[in-house]
């Protein structure tokens, strides 16, 4: 078995443990994840059934498969995949968040494995799965390529990670935390640093070097006349999702 090294960012934690009590919260700080879940979710589902080859039409269409959240916060990603038949193991390395994910999801009425724990851990321990969403976390770690490689890991030959991050350019700087963190203060000052964002030939090159297979990206734009977010072939300026595959 690999080692992995740590890549977790202490500072990084700390400034999410600070605001997670606010996860469920649709006008807290989250406020932006609110916003931004449905089409993260329109993305991430089309995906998995699309590789697995499962009817979102059904009854629990992702029965069967092996999920891992990894940064899950609050579960705003791990509820839903439970909810469609997943089984989920939403994993956070900010312990701060866990207790808010779990009553969450026990008031809900779904059964969701919340782990205070990291990538690189779970890839030592040999866990496996099908799926790894690995959501707005790449920009937060010490060393992405060594936490991608861990990502791979944890996936099975042939399994699915979609991976999504913040473009590095000026136009991301002006979104991202101009406009997010000091105009509409949707987020605390300094919760994203502008030279971890990562562009996305950066990061397909980075998924490769980790031994994945990139097949696909997306743009996620925010319209704000409309004031909702859609996924966009071509714009990929500021927010992105990539889905990447283990080989067989």
């Amino acid at each position: 078995m690999q080692a992995h090294p740590n890549t977790v960012d202490p500072s990084e934690i700390a400034k999410f443990e600070a605001m997670a009590a606010e996860w469920w919260d649709p006008h807290g700080k989250f406020k932006p994840l609110h916003m931004l879940n449905p089409c993260r979710l329109d993305y991430i589902t089309r995906q998995i059934a699309g590789e697995f080859d499962r009817d979102l039409t059904g009854h629990q269409p992702f029965a069967g498969l092996r999920l891992l959240d990894i940064g899950c916060g609050g579960g705003l990603l791990s509820e839903p995949m439970a909810r469609l038949g997943a089984e989920v193991v939403g994993a956070d390395a900010a312990e701060g968040n866990l207790p808010v994910a779990r009553i969450h999801a026990e008031q809900s009425g779904l059964e969701v494995d919340y782990r205070h724990t990291t990538a690189e851990a779970l890839a030592e321990a040999g866990e496996l799965f099908d799926v790894v969403l690995n959501m707005e976390v790449v920009e937060h770690v010490a060393d992405p390529l060594s936490y991608l490689r861990a990502t791979h890991d944890l996936l099975k030959p042939g399994g699915l990670q979609i991976c999504s991050t913040i473009n590095r350019n000026p136009k991301s700087y002006a979104m991202a935390i101009l406009g997010a963190e000091v105009v509409m203060r949707w987020l605390p000052r300094g919760t994203h640093e502008w030279s971890k964002f990562i562009t996305p030939d950066e990061l397909f090159d980075l998924l490769r070097q980790a031994g994945l297979d990139p097949v696909d990206r997306k743009g996620f734009v925010f319209n704000p006349i409309s004031w909702q977010w859609s996924i966009s072939d071509r714009d990929l300026s500021v927010n992105y999702v990539t889905a990447s595959l283990r080989p067989r």
